[in-house]
């Protein structure tokens, strides 16, 4: 079975433009209903995680998962995931600050959440509307899967 890796996120945190850059792919976007499968990704709803008894299913879909990313909308930094979330997923787990070009202030209140969720650093500050720090994601996530088939 392919290994892809899980987007969580808030509803409009980039999610699905994410996705797409880490697909190479340009699928519409449109709000997520449905979990979707992509080439190397798993495209998960903000239902999942505003919704405390959606948990579940992130859990569940994380199984199948090489990697997770937590999305934190810096634009809007709600906190959605509750303390230490991160460690109920068995596989790595990164966090990944968005539209970090429309609210740079708001970096160290994203780091605090991370901190809290319970996500180590690196951390990646990402512009989706310019690619600032996508490429350096990709790098990471990339080196991790070779690294994950080498022990393999």
């Amino acid at each position: 079975m392919k290994k892809r890796i899980m987007i969580v996120g808030p509803t409009q945190a980039g999610k699905s433009t994410l996705a797409n850059i880490l697909n190479d792919t340009s699928r519409p976007l449109k709000k997520t209903q449905d979990v979707i499968y992509g080439k190397n990704t798993i495209d998960t709803p903000g239902s999942y995680i505003e919704n405390p008894s959606m948990y579940k299913y992130l859990i569940a879909t994380a199984q199948t998962a090489s990697h997770v990313l937590l999305l934190i909308d810096s634009s809007r930094p709600v906190e959605v995931y509750p303390p230490g979330f991160a460690k109920t997923f068995t596989c790595p787990v990164s966090g990944v600050m968005t539209k970090v070009d429309l609210k740079t202030e708001n970096v160290p209140l994203c780091i605090h959440q991370l901190q809290s969720i319970g996500v180590s650093e690196p951390y990646f500050r990402i512009s989706l509307t310019d690619n600032t720090g996508v490429e350096e994601l990709k790098e990471y996530l990339l080196g991790l899967s070779s690294l994950v088939r080498h022990w393999l």
